[in-house]
Parts: C-alpha cells; sequence; structure tokens
C-alpha cells in the first residue's frame, strides 16, 4: 500500500474539530478530494505531504509512518516519495527550468536521469535553458509537474491544478497527471474545488458536503 491516512483528526480550535476520512491508495490508483474554499482541502493535502501535523492518527507513505521522521531525515524522505504541485508553482525564478529539476535531485539525494525524458514528454525540452520568469503561466506549470515527478515519487498530490485553464487546457492537464502517475506507478490525489476534473477520477472524497 503506497498511502494509508488513517483516524486523521485536525483543529486550531477545539469546538471545531476536523475529521479526514481514512484514505488508502495503492501504486496506479487515483483520488479527487473535492470541496469549497475553506472547505479543508488543502489542509488534508498538506497533513499527507508531512507540512502539516495532526493532532492524531497516522499517514503512512511506503509503509513508513511518517511524522516519526525528523529534521533533514523527514525532508529527505519528502523529497524522493513524495511530489507536490502546488496551486501556484514553487519553482525558483533565478534558476533556469534544468536547474530547478537538478534542484530537486540534489535535495532528494537522488539522480534519476529523467530530467531530460520528462521535459520532452511534457514538451518543454526546447525551455530547458530558459529562466522560469520568462515562461508562459502553462509552461510554468508544467515545470512545477515535472519537478514533482523527477525522484519518481510513490505519490503525487496536485493541489488546485486545474484552477486558472480554460476547459480544453484543464482536461489535458488532468490527463498528464494520470498519465505520468501511471507510468510511474504513483498514487495521485489531485485536490480541487473545480467541478471539472469529477468526470476523470470517479474515486472521490467531497470536503465540507455538497457543492
Amino acid at each position: 500500500m503506497i498511502l494509508r491516512a488513517n483516524n486523521i483528526e485536525f483543529y486550531y480550535d477545539p469546538k471545531q474539530k476536523f475529521q479526514i476520512p481514512d484514505i488508502n491508495l495503492d501504486s496506479g490508483e487515483q483520488m479527487l478530494i473535492l470541496g469549497k474554499s475553506g472547505s479543508g482541502k488543502t489542509t488534508i493535502l498538506n497533513i499527507i505531504a508531512g507540512l502539516l501535523k495532526p493532532k492524531s492518527g497516522k499517514v503512512e507513505i511506503g509503509g513508513t509512518d511518517i511524522y516519526t521522521l525528523k529534521g533533514s531525515q523527514f525532508d529527505k524522505f519528502r523529497g524522493k516519495n513524495i511530489g507536490i504541485i502546488f496551486q501556484k508553482p514553487h519553482i525558483l525564478a533565478p534558476l533556469t527550468v534544468e536547474e530547478n529539476l537538478q534542484l530537486a535531485n540534489f535535495f532528494a539525494k537522488e539522480n534519476t536521469h529523467l530530467i531530460a525524458p520528462l521535459l520532452k514528454e511534457l514538451g518543454i525540452w526546447d525551455k530547458r535553458k530558459a529562466k522560469i520568469n520568462t515562461l508562459s503561466e502553462g509552461e510554468a506549470q508544467r515545470v512545477s509537474i515535472a519537478r514533482a515527478l523527477v525522484n519518481k515519487p510513490k505519490l503525487i498530490l496536485a493541489d488546485e491544478p486545474t484552477a486558472s485553464l480554460d476547459d480544453q487546457n484543464a482536461a489535458a492537464v488532468v490527463r498528464l497527471l494520470q498519465e505520468q502517475a501511471k507510468k510511474y506507478e504513483a498514487a495521485l490525489i489531485i485536490v480541487t474545488h473545480d467541478q471539472r476534473v469529477k468526470d476523470h477520477i470517479p474515486n472521490q472524497i467531497i470536503i465540507g458536503g455538497q457543492l
């Protein structure tokens, strides 16, 4: 089992406890977490990614309880095993496309030799020497996807990947994430309020009531 997130509880205010449904995903499986803005979708993603510690419960990735890891050990594990695609690209503007991916390899102490294949497959190989601030929004998003995949993670997490895209490009990005997850035998979770994604991933959790 790639991901087990069980009995998770989180709150800022004990009077407003936030229960997260159990999530169990194996290699190649996909899940969509739907909810309105403010419903807690990103909180779930951050807990699964190890960016936010729950009050109780356990998150295991590849059999490792991620909250037993500390400091640099945790950072290395996350860099190697979890690929995160944030709503706003977390890529470094002063660096080139290629350098951003090399940096991801460096922090995970990996050299997966996937930089060139990924950039070619994502249609941005010709941009490998370009600085991030010269890219279009769509190109920057593809760099984010490449960076998330470059260490062959067990789990891919995407936060609102279609929010600013038109219908055609939204569908293309979801297909791209599904194809890449399948290719690298990773579990995929997409977190969104975008109703257009519902038809692409039947395995769904709805947070905070019906949309």
